[in-house]
């Protein structure tokens, strides 16, 4: 690392304004500070809040999201490599299969490292053209701007290909990003000033402009012609009993899905992470799941002879879909969430709230965890809008 010191710093006066490679002076400063210990400090009198820089929140969400990769490998595998035997076929098709079966792997949805291995063919791809995409819009952004590169592209670039399905193509993945990082975050500024989730806006761009690669019961497997719906699809159409898995499988995510969304075990192993280390806030996540707690238990107090999703118990809406996801690390996202403590408890209320008003009312559209964190989003300057107001008036009438 030494040596790599050494070489940024005989380097540094060339990208300095002024030398002959000024232009690039973003990509520099990315590396740099990417490596090392940001050589910039504030002077003077400062309001210091803790010792977490920008950069360190980031690596550590990306750190907590190591065990959903490591699931989303898996079980993309183990979805794929149960699909391929129930069809009588051995071996993967198209390029994948051509690298597949050059690296030595087989198929066996017995062995773990056949099914991390396929997973991985479809993770990693998917996951390189996330980065590069989003990493050429910073980096374009960040020279128009003459600022820094921050790293919340490297988040956004982790989360898009948890919440998207095994067989998206990888174009569709380059214009989600592409439509996330530019229209969900940079024409409002960039990281730090977006109102909207970079990533599930992306997504949420992908449902609406091609809807057939990213919803129907076709996609969720990475097998082509494999047709198998989740299970939360499954339970709009005949309620609990037409779910096809149980509920343990469906807690530790051995079942059709997004990638990185099944397991709501790897999720909670994130939260832990993210909570001990002050880098998500615990109302949030709390919240989000004491409101869907609850207004799933009203629902199944209230009943329907028609509709069967309300008689989806809570514990089953926790591991359904990509709720517990969603609820830690999307509705956490500093950028987009409420600021003010109180308002964090209705934020994440409203959260679980939505969710299952979506899922339920309209069980058309079976997941609600995308809109009711992109709507949210919305609300959030608003919540805490009332809530700065309320501790203002609060404080005038104690003090009159």
């Amino acid at each position: 690392m030494k040596f790599l010191r050494n070489l940024l710093d005989s380097q540094h006066k060339n990208f300095r304004p002024g030398g002959k490679l000024e232009k690039f002076y973003v990509i520099y400063e990315m590396v740099d500070t990417f490596a090392f210990t940001p050589g910039e400090v504030t002077v003077g009198d400062t309001h210091v809040r803790d010792a977490l820089d920008f950069k360190r929140l980031m690596i550590t969400v990306a750190i907590a999201t190591f065990p959903c990769i490591l699931m989303a490998m898996y079980n993309t595998g183990l979805q794929g490599n149960l699909a391929l035997e129930s069809l009588g076929l051995n071996a993967l098709e198209g390029w994948r299969g051509t690298v597949f079966t050059l690296l030595g792997g087989s198929i066996d949805s017995d062995s773990c490292w056949s099914n991390l291995f396929h997973g991985a063919m479809y993770f990693i791809p998917i996951y390189l053209v996330a980065n590069a995409a989003g990493g050429l819009w910073e980096v374009l952004f960040a020279g128009v701007r003459r600022h820094e590169i921050n790293e919340g592209f490297l988040v956004t670039g982790v989360l898009f290909p948890l919440i998207v399905p095994a067989s998206i193509p990888l174009w569709q993945v380059a214009i989600g990003i592409s439509f996330g990082v530019v229209f969900g975050k940079e024409i409002y500024g960039g990281t730090g000033k977006n109102f909207l989730n970079p990533a599930l806006t992306g997504r949420a761009f992908l449902f609406f402009a091609y809807p057939a690669q990213i919803s129907g019961d076709a996609v969720w497997t990475s097998v082509d012609g494999f047709s198998g719906a989740t299970a939360l699809g499954q339970a709009a159409v005949g309620g609990l009993s037409a779910i096809t898995t149980d509920w343990a499988n469906a807690f530790w995510g051995f079942m059709p899905g997004s990638m990185g969304e099944t397991s709501t075990f790897a999720c909670l192993i994130g939260a832990l992470i993210l909570v001990a280390t002050g880098v998500a806030s615990w109302r949030i996540i709390v919240r989000s799941f004491v409101g869907l707690i609850g207004f799933s238990l009203l629902l199944n107090l209230i009943g329907s002879s028609t509709n069967p999703m309300f008689d989806i118990t809570p514990l089953w809406h926790i591991v359904l879909g990509g709720f517990a996801f969603g609820a830690i690390f999307m509705a956490t996202d500093p950028g987009s969430c409420t600021q003010t403590l109180k308002g964090q408890y209705f934020y994440g209320l409203l959260i679980g709230f939505m969710v299952v008003l979506i899922r339920v009312i309209n069980p058309a559209f079976p997941e609600g965890t995308m809109l009711a964190i992109l709507f949210a989003n919305v609300f959030a300057p608003l919540i805490d809008y009332f809530v700065v107001n309320a501790n203002i008036k609060r404080r005038r009438l104690r003090n009159a």
